[in-house]
């Protein structure tokens, strides 16, 4: 990959995230290379690395588009998440350093702080929630879980979740991250896996629940 080709996979990535480029939106590579500044070459190598990633679709007559989650979409990939996090967090458990459970306990503190704000500070919930998830991959020592893992948590249908939560969802999500740095502490793998699996359920849940109370316009 070229740098150029890095810069646009980054610029495009990052505006599906934020939602500028919502679910099912075109992507037109004229377009996008005129926004990223780089020639149609590395906006093509970009797209299909998205496309590889789940973040981008190409239809037969190859155009391509955001992905457009549907309810099997989003129910899988939270499946998958329990699945591979619960296996991080059970390994993260005997092997994690006090360094980590300390920015843990910061990133938490962070997370709980948003939360109370007179208007939940969503942006600054994700970005510590993403940073805590991490710490606890980070510190399962495993590259293939952590491969695994990058291109199930960063895809928009599981980051755009936050956005439908309730203030009470978003705290007990932090009250969850209280009791995995309990089961860190004392090294237990499996009060750590638990704790995760009921995570990421409880999410999904939260997120459907939250699904069917809002028009469907703001589903996305």
């Amino acid at each position: 990959m070229s740098k150029a080709s890095d810069r646009a996979y980054a610029q495009i990535k990052a505006m599906i995230l934020a939602g500028s480029l919502p679910p099912g939106a075109p992507l037109r590579e004229e377009q996008l290379a005129e926004t990223c500044g780089v020639s149609r070459t590395p906006v093509r190598e970009a797209m299909r690395r998205l496309e590889a990633e789940l973040f981008v679709r190409k239809t037969d007559t190859q155009r391509s588009f955001v992905v457009d989650a549907s309810p099997d979409d989003i129910a899988d990939a939270f499946e998958l998440r329990a699945m591979l996090e619960s296996h991080a967090a059970r390994r993260a458990a005997t092997r994690i350093s006090a360094s980590d459970i300390a920015e843990l306990r910061e990133h938490n503190a962070a997370i709980h702080c948003a939360v109370e704000q007179d208007a939940p500070d969503i942006p600054t919930f994700l970005a510590h929630n993403r940073d805590f998830h991490a710490i606890v991959t980070r510190a399962a020592a495993s590259e293939r879980l952590t491969s695994m893992l990058g291109q199930i948590v960063e895809q928009p249908v599981v980051l755009r979740t936050a956005l439908h939560y309730d203030r009470e969802s978003l705290r007990r999500a932090a009250r969850e991250h209280d009791e995995l740095l309990a089961a860190f502490a004392r090294q237990d793998g499996d009060w750590a896996s638990a704790v995760m699996t009921g995570h990421i359920h409880r999410a999904l849940h939260a997120y459907r629940d939250a699904q069917a109370a809002v028009p469907v316009d703001l589903a996305a």
